[in-house]
């Protein structure tokens, strides 16, 4: 396998739908600014990134969208008013908030799909690998799965994307990879050569139960691809196409990562990671834990 001649420094994050899963509480607020526990969904993917070893993160923005810059802009009236109240802690938390990574936005000005949004960043990417990761997945520990994934990129010059084991049942509602396994590889079966991705295939007619899971370690290559896919049903791009390309082109690899993921993009995955979290969390976990025991069902 060919050695990668560059390092992973970007991320883009794609953060221009509509959040329709979640109205009314997205009528005027960005679904990535919904609150899990005690932090924005899209604080923890920026958190990701920045214990993975990015540098600069791209966030792919659309109209109303706002609140997102805001949050990670500094914000020196609060600063100052907390800490002329005695809340330096709390000032600090909030200073910490924009000083996290470097930060750049741009528009996708219609919600054309993943793909699209994607290629929207491609200025401000320019000609080297990147990452990418969807604000509606929380993957959390200090070994999260971009991390994993650039240490497959910058060994072997390939991309990757993160996949898990899901249910059979469930190959509906993801899109489902048909792998290889690369067993020569220091990663063993679970990096796998991608052969071919199906979007939300019935479970009879699935390759594998492997399930994409919202974390792309990619080549600037990816861009040709994308520019070059056809928009599919509701005139969108959509990434899998592209990646299905990059795939036959380029080569794709696939890694069963070491950790965990909640899904927070539907009302039922979001509360089940804000229940999980909180339990996690070392300040009030274990009275929550003790609260959810004491609940009369």
């Amino acid at each position: 396998m060919p050695k990668a001649s560059k390092r992973v420094r970007k991320a883009v994050l794609p953060a221009a739908g509509l959040g329709t899963r979640f109205l009314p509480a997205t009528k005027a607020q960005p679904k990535e600014m919904l609150c899990v526990v005690d932090k924005p969904l899209i604080q923890y993917v920026v958190e990701e990134c920045v214990t993975s070893g990015i540098e600069h993160i791209v966030i792919v923005t659309g109209r109303g969208k706002d609140a997102i810059e805001d949050h990670f802009d500094s914000s020196p009236e609060l600063e100052r008013f907390l800490d002329t109240h005695g809340k330096g802690e709390l000032a600090e938390l909030v200073r910490s908030i924009s000083n996290l990574v470097n930060f750049s936005y741009t528009r996708q000005k219609e919600p054309l799909g993943l793909g699209h949004a994607v290629l929207a960043a491609r200025e401000l990417v320019g000609d080297e690998p990147f990452a990418v990761l969807l604000g509606d997945v929380i993957v959390p520990g200090l070994r999260p799965a971009t991390r994993q994934l650039i240490e497959v990129y910058e060994e072997t010059g390939v991309g990757a994307i993160a996949v898990e084991k899901i249910p059979p049942e469930k190959t509906q509602l993801y899109g489902i990879i048909d792998g290889v396994p690369m067993e020569a590889s220091r990663w063993g079966q679970n990096l796998l050569r991608v052969r071919d991705m199906v979007e939300k295939p019935a479970p009879a007619e699935a390759p594998s139960n492997l399930a994409v899971t919202g974390r792309y370690v990619l080549p600037p290559e990816v861009f040709d691809c994308l520019a070059r896919t056809k928009p599919g049903r509701g005139g969108e791009i959509q990434l899998t196409d592209g990646l299905r390309m990059l795939a036959a082109e380029h080569g794709l690899f696939g890694l069963i990562y070491e950790g965990q993921s909640y899904d927070a993009g539907d009302k039922l995955g979001f509360l089940t990671a804000t229940v999980e979290l909180a339990l996690k969390n070392p300040e009030f976990g274990d009275d929550f834990r003790k609260y959810l025991r004491g609940l009369k069902l």
